[in-house]
């Protein structure tokens, strides 16, 4: 037995899941895995999180939702040091799976998120900002996706010019919210036999930030993995319009802005997920995202990221990198 697994053996003998029948999770786009544990104390999962990842995050975020009056899986005992948690398991109700009606179940979803943005911020979250918003976008796209499609190095001249773009599109946005930064549909639970808000389970929180509250709503409306009918896009938006007061110009120019960089980041991401980490089913996914991205590029506010990709990726190059499969 490795010494990570006699830890793990140890931990949940300690909470009474020594002998809890496990069924390991489809495994995400992180080092972590989730282990649904049946016959213990309580319906619950294991979190196996090793360093470097940090599972301090996912229990301080989830004991703020939790006071906030949202629906995040309680902490029902924690190792940090080792990245090991058990969860509560808020059951198999995702909404991706769920035959109710979309526009119900985004409804549910927008309120939701008002009552996330409505409760102040904690300040020890960190900033999801021009300065930090950069890198994870860049990186992603010139050292993964434009090698995998070019054959070679990005050229050294379009990664500041690429920054520049994104720094002048990105100081448009309002900061100040409390951001998930990956609120959409596979994330979140339906959980019916609880009221209002609570009705929806969020996950993946970890990541939360302090930022633009337009980031979850470009989130959640272009989602990566599934198309959203243009119909329930705008009724989304004119729910949360209404719910947050929101100037409707203001609003929409910073949800093209959010959405632009989301797609270019996860672009990329999805190829450096594919050929480092042999993980290529997000592949599929790719021409969705391309095609989101050029949607939003169309918006006056994201001009300046429309003229350095119009000048070094024209549309024809807006792909998943030739050759590469997908599983």
């Amino acid at each position: 037995m490795s010494g990570r697994s006699a830890l793990i053996e140890a931990f949940l003998a300690a909470h009474g899941y020594g002998h809890a029948r496990r069924t390991p999770l489809v495994q995400d786009a992180s080092a972590r895995r989730y282990v649904r544990l049946t016959g213990g104390p309580a319906a619950a999962l294991l979190m196996d999180a090793p360093p470097p990842e940090d599972v301090r995050a996912f229990v301080a975020v989830a004991r703020h939702l939790a006071d906030a009056g949202l629906s995040a899986p309680a902490v029902l005992a924690a190792d940090e040091r080792a990245g090991l948690l058990l969860v509560e398991d808020l059951g198999d109700a995702v909404f991706t799976t769920m035959p109710a009606a979309p526009a119900s179940l985004l409804d549910a979803a927008i309120d939701a998120l008002l009552r996330m943005q409505a409760t102040p911020a904690p300040g020890w979250l960190p900033r999801w900002d021009v300065t930090t918003m950069i890198e994870p976008a860049v990186s992603p796209l010139l050292d993964w996706w434009w090698p995998a499609t070019f054959g070679g190095s990005a050229p050294a001249a379009l990664r500041p010019v690429l920054v520049t773009a994104l720094e002048t599109m990105l100081r448009s946005l309002p900061l100040g919210g409390f951001v998930h930064r990956d609120f959409h549909a596979g994330n979140l639970m339906w959980l019916p036999a609880r009221a209002d808000v609570r009705r929806v389970g969020v996950l993946d929180f970890q990541s939360a930030a302090i930022g633009c509250p337009a980031y979850d709503v470009a989130s959640l409306i272009e989602d990566a993995r599934r198309d959203v009918p243009e119909p329930l896009r705008e009724r989304a938006i004119a729910r949360y319009l209404a719910g947050a007061r929101a100037n409707n110009a203001d609003f929409r120019a910073a949800v093209a802005v959010c959405a632009a960089h989301r797609h270019l980041r996860i672009a990329g991401q999805f190829v450096r997920l594919a050929v480092r980490d042999g993980k290529p089913h997000y592949l599929p996914h790719g021409p969705r995202i391309w095609a989101m991205l050029e949607g939003a590029l169309t918006h006056p506010a994201c001009a300046p990221l429309a003229e350095v990709l119009a000048y070094w990726i024209p549309s024809r190059h807006r792909c998943n990198p030739p050759g590469l499969a997908a599983a």
